[in-house]
């Protein structure tokens, strides 16, 4: 059974720092491209970074520089350290496999940036 399980969301002020996990488990994980996606308030979905199989990555205009996507192939696991954080970024975190189309997400984890 394909699961996604985000955690690591909370409160932080601005510029602070969080880390953000997704213990994934029923995907073919080594080979995967997994993404982070966020979504806003009234706002729709976007992509926020993506990492390969062998660990390439890219990220949006948005983040880049502030955040670092990573993998660990060993845990089905993958991560998202947001740095700088500004208020703009409050939203709920989502991961799931960059080619999954499914209508599937897990529950995500909130992230809300505010002094």
């Amino acid at each position: 059974q394909v699961q996604f399980v985000e955690s690591g969301g909370g409160l932080v002020q601005p510029g602070g720092s969080l880390r953000l996990s997704c213990a994934t488990s029923g995907v073919v994980f080594d080979g995967e491209t997994m993404a982070w996606y966020r979504q806003a308030p009234g706002k729709q979905r976007e992509t926020v970074a993506a990492i390969s199989g062998d660990s390439e990555t890219i990220y949006a205009d948005s983040v880049r520089g502030r955040f670092t996507i990573s993998r660990d192939n060993a845990k089905n696991t993958v991560y998202l350290q947001m740095n700088s954080l500004k208020s703009e970024d409050t939203a709920t975190y989502y991961c799931k496999p960059f080619s999954d189309q499914s209508t599937y997400w897990g529950q995500g984890t909130q992230v809300t940036v505010s002094s």
